[in-house]
């Protein structure tokens, strides 16, 4: 698999089972980007989705590690509002800020995987970890303007690939328990 090539593509955190695509590939330990990935750029918010899923991650036993280039304090009060361990000015692509990650879940390579919204820090970073990538669609189009320059150029890398569909199940457990991960 390319440096450059997700080793899967989701369309949203929540699309991600637990079990099926995480657990049962030995993956335990989760290294999650922030902005738009979990956190929308244009609310600031985290979507009620994804706050369940990490619900869920903590009781599976599902270790998650914020990872983020971001360093202001508002990434740090989200780690701690959501009670999750942090790596804020994580420099990807380098995959420092990763491995820094993965040694706070207590991980190794084989055991983690970097969630995150774009190819040209995530994946790659992951890759040149050693490490698996999966890869989201950003949660909104907003954001920053070198990014919204990068995103054509993931476009055209990523080609017709398209996400990965929504598996029923997920669809299922959000339907049925609408107030979980609600803050």
């Amino acid at each position: 698999m390319g440096l450059l090539e997700p080793d899967r593509y989701f369309s949203r955190l929540s699309h991600i089972d637990l079990e099926r695509d995480l657990r049962a590939r030995g993956l335990d330990c989760v290294l999650l980007d922030i902005d738009n990935t979990i956190l929308a750029r244009d609310t600031h918010e985290v979507p009620r989705d994804a706050r369940l899923w990490l619900a869920r991650a903590r009781e599976a036993g599902v270790g998650v590690c914020l990872v983020s280039n971001n360093w202001h304090a508002s990434v740090h009060q989200l780690a701690g509002e959501l009670d999750l361990p942090i790596v804020a000015k994580a420099l990807k692509p380098l995959p420092h800020g990763l491995l820094l990650g993965m040694r706070k879940l207590g991980g190794d390579r084989a055991s983690t995987v970097m969630v995150g919204d774009q190819l040209l820090t995530d994946v790659l970073a992951a890759h040149l970890a050693g490490m698996r990538a999966y890869m989201l669609q950003p949660l909104v189009e907003q954001d920053l303007p070198h990014t919204l320059l990068l995103r054509n150029l993931e476009r055209m890398m990523l080609g017709s690939r398209q996400p990965e569909p929504a598996p029923p199940a997920c669809r299922q457990n959000l339907d049925a328990h609408p107030q979980e991960g609600l803050r």
